[in-house]
């Protein structure tokens, strides 16, 4: 089998600390001296990607005295087969603004179509005007190994918000604002390729993580699918290998992964 570094985090602001295999198995572990509490931003196609397969690591921001927000850049509105879209939608932003509110954080809309979401310097912008606003440290969203086009649609949509956000010669109605860390989600419909290097620790906020989510009209597998087993399952399976009781699998881009030493 083959091995890969896999990182133990707490979250931080400016970064996320790393915590080597010493410390696998110990949850709580505190934050290094001088670093301040996370914000953390979750930026999903669809409400329920959002808080399903990023929401624990934004409640764990807040419950660390950081603060978190979540992105969606549709409402999800054609994804029940019974319940017409604009009726969907209303129940879709209802259920995000409910669940951000269990989670102590926020929910915000970009209000594209669902299945129709463009990739170009308009959505680009929208995106990049919410990160200059709510200054994430941290940045969650898509992996681009989907099936779903929507969700292939949001990684690169990111990927080029941050960018912009983050230059002061892009004259916005706000001022530049640089990301510190992105991490991809696990996410059902994004496994491919999808090669976790980052656990989190998220016992401490796994029951506020779960009702939130049981807000949703499809988390108990009303379209078809379980969210709720499947979501649950993970948190444990993932747990099971970094030694803690929840967690969930993260991926790094690959400079994040690069370190810089003076001595081994």
């Amino acid at each position: 089998m083959e091995h890969t570094r896999r990182d133990f985090l707490v979250l931080a602001g400016a970064s996320a600390t790393a915590m080597g295999a010493q410390v696998v198995g110990q949850p709580g572990i505190a934050r290094e001296q001088g670093d301040a509490p996370a914000r953390v931003m979750a930026v999903a196609a669809h409400p329920g990607d959002g808080f399903f397969s990023m929401g624990a690591p934004v409640a764990l921001a807040a419950a660390q005295q950081g603060a978190g927000c979540f992105l969606s850049l549709s409402l999800g509105s054609r994804g029940s087969a019974t319940i017409p879209a604009p009726r969907y939608g209303d129940m879709q932003r209802d259920a995000s603004q409910q669940a951000a509110q269990k989670l102590r954080s926020q929910a915000i809309f970009l209000d594209y179509e669902d299945g129709e979401i463009p990739v170009n310097d308009e959505i680009k912008f929208a995106v990049c005007d919410k990160i200059r606003e709510f200054q994430p440290s941290i940045v969650l969203t898509h992996w681009k190994g989907s099936w779903h086009k929507d969700h292939q649609a949001c990684h690169a949509i990111v990927e080029d918000a941050i960018f912009y956000a983050g230059l002061p010669a892009i004259a916005r109605s706000r001022p530049a604002h640089s990301v510190g860390k992105t991490w991809y989600a696990w996410n059902w419909e994004d496994a491919d390729a999808f090669r976790a290097d980052t656990y989190l620790d998220i016992t401490p906020v796994y029951e506020p993580w779960m009702e939130a989510c049981a807000l949703f009209p499809m988390w108990r597998g009303e379209n078809g699918f379980r969210y709720n087993d499947y979501y649950q399952s993970h948190a444990v399976a993932t747990g099971c290998l970094c030694g803690a009781k929840y967690a969930v699998a993260l991926m790094s881009p690959p400079e994040q992964l690069v370190r810089h030493l003076q001595a081994l």
